[in-house]
């Protein structure tokens, strides 16, 4: 939980990734002193209704990510292009809903930690941006994080986060490919279901 916690704190910060002109890692900081300071005014009602974790993730963090480009990259293209319109669609939709609630639960156990801001630099795709932190807490070696986003609509959007040397995406496709190996496209969606009607509550 602890690593999710430094990733969901991340994923906050790298939301934030969009006002044209200004460059990344200001808006980055910008926006995560702004994101924070309004987790900690609604603290207390979150401690005692967690349900409440889901809107701020919702209202933050969800508009500055593309999740079908998450979900095309955690599939593969080989995969993606088997799939047909709607089970992209089901795809897409079923690991945005994981993605949330994974998020929103690490949120609740974010206890400020440090955030060392580095330069950001060109990414490995066109209009693409490669913004880097480390995450530090006492006691502990620095964690890196890196944040993978490109231009959409004249929007920055995320499309992988990297922690600790270890992407979102390419994570997830070993996974994913496996499940379907094992049951098809339809396979995993069902089993996206699945782990999303265990998740709640």
């Amino acid at each position: 939980m602890k690593k999710l916690a430094i990733l969901i704190v991340g994923l906050i910060f790298a939301n934030s990734v969009f006002a044209a002109g200004e460059s990344a890692s200001a808006v980055v900081r910008d926006t995560s002193e702004r994101m924070l300071a309004a987790l900690e005014k609604r603290r207390s009602d979150v401690d005692r209704n967690p349900q409440l974790i889901y809107g701020l993730v919702d209202d933050i963090l969800v508009p500055r990510f593309d999740f079908e480009k998450i979900t095309q990259g955690a599939l593969g293209k080989q995969n993606w292009s088997k799939a047909s319109p709607q089970q992209r669609k089901d795809l897409t939709n079923g690991f945005r809903e994981v993605l949330i609630r994974t998020y929103a639960k690490a949120l609740l156990s974010y206890s400020g930690e440090d955030i060392r801001y580095l330069p950001e630099k060109p990414g490995s795709r066109p209009s693409s941006v490669t913004v880097s932190t480390e995450v530090r807490e006492p006691g502990a070696p620095p964690v890196p994080v890196d944040y993978r986003l490109y231009r959409k609509s004249g929007a920055w959007k995320v499309f992988d986060v990297v922690i600790d040397n270890v992407s979102l995406v390419s994570n997830y496709r070993s996974s994913f490919n496996a499940q379907i190996r094992k049951g098809g496209i339809d396979g995993l969606i069902r089993r996206l279901e699945d782990m999303n009607v265990k998740g709640k509550g």
